[in-house]
């Protein structure tokens, strides 16, 4: 079990947990960029604005962070969350993670200090595992993940297709020393 360091912003970032109201446009445009330029998200079409309301409420009623790096002005330059992996009861200790920079503010450190605010909170939430599903051929989130502990679970070969190419599905998992005491049902 890998402890990562303590979360540290990175230089002219501040730490925020994001909200609808202030952060909604922002989050659906790194969402939507992620969908039309990478396979970070296997998804073929913008999300419309009020797919957000949903979006924030699903994470409202889990209970789950959303977490944000913003900069001097205000700008949204990265964001993390978790939810739920599966929706079975026996999973509610396992969450599957995602974390997303905007182009501009790629390279100084943002997602691996999101991913340390992520695992903290899950810490302190009493998850068990972490769960990155990440696409094979995307070695810089591979590294990240393996920095900071995970490990490779699996891959589904050809679990998707896009940009007219089969994608594989690498998942990465974080085995915390939480729950203090789980418990069935």
């Amino acid at each position: 079990m890998t402890t990562p360091a303590e979360t540290r912003a990175p230089e002219g970032a501040t730490l925020v947990d994001c909200t609808h109201e202030r952060h909604a446009d922002q989050i659906l445009a790194i969402f939507n960029d992620a969908i039309a330029t990478s396979t970070a998200l296997y998804d073929y079409k913008p999300r419309p604005r009020e797919a957000m309301e949903a979006w924030f409420q699903a994470k409202r009623q889990g209970g789950f962070p959303v977490v944000g790096y913003e900069n001097e002005a205000g700008e949204l330059m990265a964001f993390a969350s978790y939810g739920t992996f599966r929706a079975w009861p026996a999973y509610k200790y396992s969450v599957e993670h995602s974390v997303y920079v905007e182009g501009r503010f790629r390279g100084r450190g943002l997602a691996e200090a999101l991913m340390r605010e992520l695992i903290a909170r899950a810490r302190a939430r009493q998850v068990h595992v972490l769960i990155g599903g990440i696409d094979a051929a995307n070695q810089r989130s591979i590294r990240l993940h393996e920095k900071l502990g995970f490990t490779h679970a699996g891959t589904i070969r050809e679990a998707g297709f896009k940009f007219g190419r089969w994608l594989d599905l690498a998942f990465y998992q974080l085995t915390l020393e939480t729950p203090d005491q789980p418990v069935d049902g």
